[in-house]
């Protein structure tokens, strides 16, 4: 079985962008739906499959965004797809609290296994990012009896209260939605200026002089910075950050929502920097395009909530546990580590051959599969969050599905499916520099 099913794995259009049936969609969900609620794409896609979205007027778009990162092995990958039906027509639902059942502990078997570190691990299964983020911070403040958590300048974490709190970025995550929650202290982060040496002087000075570092239950980060830029941070960083919490016993929170599940050309981007980090969560490819999220950390620090203190309703929901476990099959077998990091040296020399001769184009930068392009304006190198925004519309006015982030929302993401053929990738590519140089 092909990820792509049965879905020509080339790009064409029958219509015009919006057809006539997506700009249906989107009229009614302007008298259905909260103002709040509106999607950067203007096609409304019907079925998926590989590298390929297919809308509701039969145009077949070249992904280059898995849904933010959640398709990582193909959309609706038969084998997905198959473990799916087969544990709904066994089983949808019940509550693991209550009544446990196998893929639950056989999905946490295998994260405990496959996780940076040899030591003895524990794994609660929840539904998304946000929420293995929020509970992460409850396993770490039970564990030290603090309750202070450092984050970074430019962090995302989530939506929730607790996860808000915990992103840097206003606009559009918090503004209009506090007060937020207290004890959540931010850093500066390397990049833009600020060296590793500065960012760590930093850091000491506000959990050693600030706070106390007896204060400070843990230190959470995203090992390359997702919604802040795909920044990957500096040679050595995250190993004497590592040390850094070690010393004060601040255990160390990875947030691999984004970077984890084979992203990064390594099944964890935390094993190419060679740090094993006490509590590590992740989501979105995890599921296949189910949601499920984790938490997988050292034994003994999972251990320490009490009995019911930490659950949910549809956490590791066992037909989101039959899709993970088939997604973590996918990877292995099919090697997808091997070939995130084959796209990212296509994506990186497209982008980088056309940044040599467009000054828009200021950087070209992430690992793997997880490539950014950070988007100036030529006079004076400023972010251009205009010309980043109309180049993505562009694309997908011309069937080409990409993605912004940033802090100033001037870089252009890209997160193909690791099934996505080198043909349709170079085909996205080209549309993308094509409407980059416009």
């Amino acid at each position: 079985m092909t990820a792509s099913g049965d879905i020509a794995q080339s790009h064409h259009l029958a219509t015009a962008i919006p057809g006539p049936r997506s700009a249906e969609f989107a009229a009614r969900a302007r008298q259905a739906l909260p103002a709040g609620l509106r999607s950067t794409q203007p096609a409304w896609a019907e079925r998926a499959g590989g590298g390929i979205v297919v809308d509701v007027d039969g145009n077949r778009l070249i992904d280059l965004a898995s849904g933010i990162a959640t398709t990582t092995v193909g959309n609706a990958h038969p084998r997905v797809a198959a473990a799916v039906a087969e544990q709904a027509r066994r089983l949808t639902h019940t509550c693991f609290l209550n009544q446990p059942y196998p893929g639950y502990l056989e999905l946490a078997e295998r994260l405990n296994t496959l996780t940076p570190g040899d030591h003895a691990k524990r794994t609660a299964l929840f539904s998304t990012g946000a929420e293995a983020l929020e509970n992460a911070v409850k396993y770490a403040r039970a564990h030290t009896g603090r309750s202070a958590v450092v984050v970074f300048d430019h962090a995302f974490h989530g939506r929730t209260a607790l996860t808000m709190a915990m992103t840097a970025k206003a606009d559009p995550y918090k503004r209009g939605f506090g007060p937020f929650p207290a004890e959540v202290h931010r850093a500066p982060a390397p990049g833009a200026g600020v060296s590793a040496t500065a960012a760590l002087a930093a850091m000491r000075a506000l959990v050693d002089d600030q706070l106390g570092a007896d204060h400070v239950a843990c230190l959470v980060i995203e090992p390359i910075r997702g919604e802040g830029g795909f920044i990957v941070p500096p040679p050595g960083f995250l190993a004497e950050l590592t040390a850094f919490c070690r010393e004060r016993g601040i255990l160390l929170v990875a947030d691999e929502v984004q970077t984890g599940i084979a992203r990064t050309g390594d099944l964890f981007a935390c094993t190419h920097e060679g740090i094993v980090p006490d509590l590590i969560t992740t989501a979105k490819g995890l599921g296949g395009g189910l949601p499920i999220a984790a938490v997988t950390g050292r034994a003994e620090v999972m251990d320490s909530a009490h009995p019911g203190g930490i659950g949910g309703t549809y956490a590791g929901n066992p037909v989101a546990c039959a899709a993970a476990l088939a997604v973590l099959d996918i990877v292995a077998e099919e090697d997808l580590c091997a070939a995130a990091r084959r796209i990212g040296e296509r994506a990186h020399a497209a982008l980088s051959a056309a940044a040599a001769d467009n000054p828009a184009i200021a950087e070209v930068r992430g690992r793997g599969a997880m490539i950014a392009a950070e988007i100036v304006d030529p006079a004076d190198g400023s972010p251009d969050p205009g010309r980043t925004t109309e180049t993505v519309r562009r694309c997908a006015a011309r069937g080409v599905i990409a993605l912004t982030a940033g802090t100033h929302g001037n870089v252009i993401r890209l997160l193909p499916p690791l099934t996505i053929g080198a043909d349709l990738l170079d085909a996205g590519l080209a549309v993308l520099v094509e409407e980059l140089a416009r």
